[in-house]
């Protein structure tokens, strides 16, 4: 046979195999369990919506999906587990926007969080509520401003961890408005709840799944939530924007993420199991019961540009009041 004819043929075969190969790697992934690595403990934000999604991703994926959970190191134990594991679709990663926008600026990783994960899914979302004790005299966000303006350096807010959008928020507030709130940082929620139940603090940012339990038993009462419209679990209480500060817009989501360099194949496979997984009315019912929404089907693209925002936006704010990483 002719040498130019049987090369022709070898190249022209193999770009056959090529374009092949994507499409055989998607029907045989996955081809064991997959690992979903958890940016938080037991019982956490992260931990409760990678178990609401566990069970249906593995009826679509055709294979148990497994929570292992990875607490500590503001998320770089997770990250960090995520970057040992082998890059073919199998271990992901569930974990809260905040590890990309906010964790650099309050820690110094050994890495750029950013260039590990890349984010293929919003699994849920929920915005940051302003809540206060019983006792506290202001009823709603204007309120709170004309009190704190008669009172400059009197009244305190907690946050569920300095740096955070918790902290952030309430420095958006007292720069949009005049006033001057004093920050009081903790080491998570829960403290952070716990001394506003018993007025040690007046006020708090938090996220909405941590303090709905009880808002809705009366032992705090929430002022104003960070999201662009209502939150259907506390539709009373009015947005931030809607009381004349649309600075303080935010919203904290919940991902899936890959390293960027897995497999696109399997990259591409899971997304679309996950899409479909939160198109369910059942697990979208589940999901506001405990807080959340269920995610937007947004691209990677569109949540890797906001991501770099939102680190840009935190990092401005907390350079005007000289904070420091640890």
């Amino acid at each position: 046979m002719n040498p130019t004819l049987l090369s022709r043929r070898r190249f022209a075969a193999a770009a056959a195999l090529a374009t092949l190969a994507p499409a055989a790697f998607a029907q045989a992934w996955p081809t064991r369990p997959v690992r979903l690595i958890v940016a938080g403990p037991p019982g956490g934000s992260a931990d409760l919506v990678a178990r609401l999604v566990a069970d249906p991703l593995a009826r679509e994926l055709g294979q148990p999906v497994v929570v292992d959970n990875r607490a500590g190191g503001a998320g770089a134990i997770a990250v960090g587990e995520l970057m040992r594991a082998q890059r073919d679709g199998h271990t992901l990663l569930v974990g809260v926007n905040s590890l990309v926008s906010e964790i650099p600026h309050i820690v110094k990783l050994p890495f750029d969080v950013g260039q590990q994960l890349k984010p293929l899914a919003e699994l849920a979302r929920a915005g940051l509520v302003l809540v206060a004790h019983p006792s506290f005299p202001a009823k709603n966000l204007a309120e709170l401003v004309a009190y704190a303006k008669g009172r400059p350096g009197e009244i305190s807010y907690g946050s569920y961890s300095p740096g955070t959008m918790s902290h952030v928020l309430g420095l958006i507030l007292n720069q949009s408005a005049g006033i001057q709130l004093q920050h009081v940082g903790y080491k998570g929620s829960t403290p952070a709840l716990t001394d506003l139940m018993g007025n040690h603090i007046p006020l708090m940012f938090d996220g909405l799944a941590t303090s709905l339990p009880l808002i809705r038993s009366g032992k705090i009462r929430a002022l104003g939530i960070s999201t662009p419209r209502r939150a259907p679990q506390l539709p009373d209480v009015p947005t931030f924007r809607e009381a004349g500060y649309p600075q303080m817009e935010a919203i904290g989501w919940m991902g899936l993420w890959s390293s960027p360099d897995s497999a696109a194949p399997a990259q591409a496979s899971v997304r679309q199991a996950a899409l479909k997984v939160l198109a369910d009315p059942g697990l979208r019912a589940r999901m506001l019961e405990t807080g959340f929404e269920a995610g937007q089907p947004r691209s990677s693209e569109d949540m890797t540009r906001e991501l770099h925002a939102d680190f840009d936006r935190v990092g401005k704010v907390l350079q005007s009041v000289g904070f420091k990483p640890e």
